[in-house]
């Protein structure tokens, strides 16, 4: 018995964490340098050093900060992204973008994708690891997060592949920005209605970022935008894949059709709800 484990998993489990034996061997791993299962094995006294370091990490899990952004890093796909504060967790069910659009690129030329909404660069930098020949534009107006997107396209050794654009696609400028025309176009745009943000979990409105979340009064406001600029910015035959909230679904599909587009599908997650809009010009 892991005497030491079992200690911080009670004390998660007393703060209502879910996972908690999950959590607690990352943590220990973490603060003894060490893998998540010889965590499991430790039977040895931690030293001063990681004692400080692995009551810190608790004290800010039992704060309900989110684990990934306590150990510095998450795993999306098949890649793990370090994270921090200025970007958004990569969740999941975000996935299915990576997957949906990997069915539309082409393998066998040149692909010039763009990731509206970078944020960690999880979207974007797992497409360009599937193939040498793509290349990818990652547009934030956020440059602490770009930050984080480029060390993530380092580790993933990309970075030959992609560039950054510090902006927003309401900027009157953005389309002199990019590189034109797109094969795709993908995007997690901020989508929760402004008014509902302060009931989020403490996990997200305290520690993921404002303006990775608002998608203003009626949560739509970026799709509006995005649509606007997509029938400029896609080459014909060109794909639209987004990433939507609960129930967004099909109002989302209407806003890009009513410019021009063509639905093409809607594609639930793993949980059933409608996930992954793809329209194409």
């Amino acid at each position: 018995m892991n005497i030491l484990l079992d200690k911080i998993v009670s004390r998660l489990e007393k703060a209502e964490i879910s996972s908690p034996r999950l959590e607690a061997r990352l943590m220990l791993g973490k603060a003894c340098g060490i893998s998540a299962d010889e965590a499991v094995l430790l039977r040895r006294e931690l030293s001063a050093e990681e004692e400080t370091l692995l009551e810190e990490m608790l004290e800010q899990r039992l704060a309900h900060k989110p684990l990934d952004k306590i150990l510095g890093s998450k795993g999306f796909y098949k890649y793990d992204f370090t994270v921090n504060g200025n970007v958004l967790s990569p969740r999941p069910d975000t996935e299915i973008i990576v997957e949906e659009a990997l069915k539309l690129l082409d393998f066998d030329i040149t692909q010039n994708i763009a990731d509206f909404g970078t944020g960690s660069g999880c979207i974007l930098l797992s497409l360009l690891a599937e193939n040498k020949r793509w290349q990818g534009q990652g547009v934030d107006k956020s440059e602490a997060a770009l930050k984080v997107a480029a060390e993530n396209a380092a580790a993933l050794g990309v970075e030959s592949q992609v560039s950054w654009i510090n902006g927003s696609w309401f900027d009157e400028d953005f389309c002199q920005n990019l590189k034109t025309p797109l094969d795709m176009l993908v995007s997690n745009p901020p989508y929760i209605p402004s008014a509902e943000i302060a009931g989020l979990d403490a996990e997200v409105k305290d520690y993921d970022p404002l303006s990775a979340l608002d998608g203003g009064a009626d949560g739509y406001e970026h799709y509006r935008q995005i649509a606007c600029l997509a029938p400029y910015l896609l080459k014909d035959g060109g794909h639209v894949v987004l990433e939507v909230g609960l129930g967004q679904a099909q109002e989302v599909n209407n806003i890009f059709a009513e410019q021009g587009l063509c639905p093409v599908r809607i594609v639930p997650d793993l949980s059933g709800i409608d996930r992954c809009v793809i329209l194409k010009k």
